[in-house]
């Protein structure tokens, strides 16, 4: 194996047979000790945390395979914490972490309400789901982009727009789902995307540092959220 990629939580190596080995870590983003999935730097170490995040991941890749929703997973080792996936270029310039993040919003929060609060009240439900995109960039502030700002950089095409459209809804439902059947409430979540010959796939994981997911009208921390989706 070739080391092409050293991040926070993962390493990524090429293989001989062209695929691509995720390894995930125990490393987590957060500061002065405590997890937090929106810091940029590792904060702590949680013995164990890699192998939960690769089993939520797997969990969910092997759910959207069953509704015929493809993604780059291919197959993974729990017990070496490591996922082999099909190569994928990123949208986006991927450098240094860079990139395109792609959040579904199913209730108005968070930064959609910093940006929006005085034409809705933070908690409305948005049933039909919200797709907005925006390049990974700490130093921009993770700036908003248009899927006709998207054609114009060079970044896709309209129409790989509307289709990584349709699949994070059908994906976002999906993930809902299943999570309501566990009694907890989907509000909003991110996911990355690439293409493989020309098709846009789902990349990277499905994890719970990546959602923001409420029960009984609390909001549930990503650690137990793992814990809740891997032990049922």
């Amino acid at each position: 194996m070739v080391k092409l990629y050293e991040g926070k939580t993962k390493d990524v190596y090429s293989l001989e047979n062209g695929n691509v080995l995720l390894k995930f870590k125990d490393d987590c983003t957060g500061k002065d000790g405590k997890f937090d999935p929106g810091e940029n730097s590792v904060g702590l170490t949680i013995e164990g945390i890699g192998r939960a995040n690769l089993a939520t991941s797997v969990y969910y890749f092997e759910l959207l395979h069953k509704a015929g929703v493809k993604t780059h997973y291919v197959s993974a080792n729990l017990d070496e914490a490591t996922m082999e996936v099909l190569p994928a270029e990123c949208f986006g310039k991927a450098q240094g972490g860079g990139g395109l993040e792609v959040i579904c919003r199913l209730v108005a929060t968070g930064s959609f309400i910093r940006r929006y609060g005085e034409y809705i009240k933070d908690g409305t439900p948005i049933p039909q789901g919200y797709v907005e995109c925006t390049f990974k960039n700490d130093a921009k502030g993770d700036p908003l982009v248009t899927s006709e700002g998207l054609e114009v950089l060079g970044v896709m095409s309209r129409e790989m727009f509307e289709e990584m459209k349709a699949k994070t809804l059908k994906i976002t439902k999906i993930v809902a789902d299943d999570l309501k059947s566990i009694g907890l409430d989907l509000w909003d979540i991110k996911f990355e995307f690439g293409y493989n010959n020309g098709e846009v796939l789902l990349i990277d994981e499905i994890a719970s540092g990546n959602m923001r997911v409420y029960r009984d009208g609390t909001i549930v921390d990503p650690v137990e959220l793992t814990k809740l989706i891997n032990n049922r």
